[in-house]
């Protein structure tokens, strides 16, 4: 159905609270354009190619990465965007940027070294690493560190999956802990849940987890869309069937959080009202929960929790795990830059940064160097 635009709590590029660093205004982009433009061009977006997102690159060519699953989410944000009225820009500069915190292997690498980051009474959270990239890993200005992004990029790259707390982070307590972010970056986290969701039901079909008829005796809307699709493409091959009932789902989800958004949303009064909400205003339609509550369970019994990858999980976490407590011993066999970094930051944190900003392949080879005592592979 076509829904009214949310035009009016569409953030204004010129209110914008500006760059850490100011810069004169582009000829023919604006600000939020230019955000886009810089997150494309880091190397920690084209880092994104060779990170998990749920099958590791033996199982398929054609399966998943963290890359192509951003750029997925990105389609599905802006799409989304435009169909309310919102700033597609500052939309797709956010959906672009929201993984380039995650370090190799996927949740599993983000929670090994959480768990290693704890024995020292400290913890790692992509988004926060996330910030660390833009505001100062990336150097690729000779004006200023980091990606000199604007506050909303910075705020929305902090805010898009969770409120803040305020006090509990005084790095975190300059983007508005009390308030929340922008009908934008709302729709970020949502996006993301689309495109995983149903991403993993592509690859886990195609890597023959389960097969269509349990897939829809578990999710109420896959089997309506199913027999749907049985009825009008009966000659059709199977697989290809499976992909428009998954292609249906993806339509039918936008389509909620477009409609759940707007029906939450159309009574508020302007971009500062979404900001004093008491709560977020993005958000699905009642089906759509549904839908994504059962999706969710489905993939974790029959997908996330299936042997051959809770066995590879294991392996990397036991890798990460080893080399972590390697460098933490053999500092020297940090990169120049991270034992420099020591001077005003914990060892601990050092190497965790490097760990978590290492592809999946740059792991490995580091971890076989290691274990082979032969030369490291040339630093990223």
């Amino acid at each position: 159905m076509a829904v009214p635009a949310l035009a009016h709590l569409r953030f204004p590029v010129a209110l914008s609270r500006g760059r850490r660093y100011p810069e004169p205004p582009h000829p023919y982009r604006n600000d939020f354009q230019r955000d886009r433009d810089r997150v494309v061009h880091a190397r920690a977006f084209r880092r994104l190619e060779d990170k998990t997102q749920v099958f590791a690159p033996g199982y398929s060519d054609h399966f998943r990465n963290r890359l192509t699953h951003t750029i997925e989410v990105a389609q599905i944000a802006r799409t989304a965007a435009a169909a309310l009225g919102l700033d597609e820009d500052l939309t797709e500069a956010l959906a672009l940027a929201h993984d380039i915190g995650h370090p190799p292997f996927g949740h599993a690498g983000e929670e090994e070294l959480d768990r290693q980051m704890r024995r020292f009474g400290d913890g790692f959270d992509h988004n926060l690493h996330a910030l660390h990239i833009v505001e100062e890993f990336e150097q690729r200005y000779a004006m200023f560190p980091g990606l000199n992004l604007t506050f909303e990029m910075r705020e929305g790259i902090v805010k898009h999956s969770r409120d803040l707390v305020p006090g509990a982070s005084a790095e975190l307590d300059g983007y508005l802990p009390h308030l929340r972010p922008p009908l934008e970056a709302q729709l970020i986290d949502l996006a993301d849940e689309i495109a995983y969701d149903t991403a993993d039901l592509d690859d886990g079909h195609s890597a023959g987890l389960f097969e269509a008829e349990e897939l829809a005796a578990h999710v109420g809307e896959f089997g309506e869309v199913r027999e749907a699709i049985e009825m009008r493409y009966p000659g059709a091959p199977e697989r290809i069937r499976f992909l428009e009932c998954v292609r249906s789902l993806v339509n039918s989800l936008a389509g909620s959080l477009i409609e759940g958004t707007f029906a939450t949303a159309r009574n508020t009064a302007d971009v500062e009202a979404v900001r004093a909400a008491p709560s977020r205003l993005a958000c699905f339609t009642g089906s759509g929960r549904q839908t994504v509550r059962e999706l969710k369970a489905f993939l974790h019994e029959r997908v996330y929790a299936a042997p051959a990858l809770v066995e590879e999980r294991a392996h990397t976490t036991a890798a990460i795990a080893g080399l972590f407590d390697f460098l933490m011993r053999h500092p020297e066999r940090l990169p120049a830059g991270y034992r420099e970094r020591t001077r005003q930051a914990p060892l601990h944190r050092a190497v965790c940064d490097y760990i978590a900003g290492m592809t999946d392949g740059f792991f490995r080879r580091t971890f076989t160097s290691i274990a082979t005592n032969t030369p490291p592979p040339q630093s990223r």
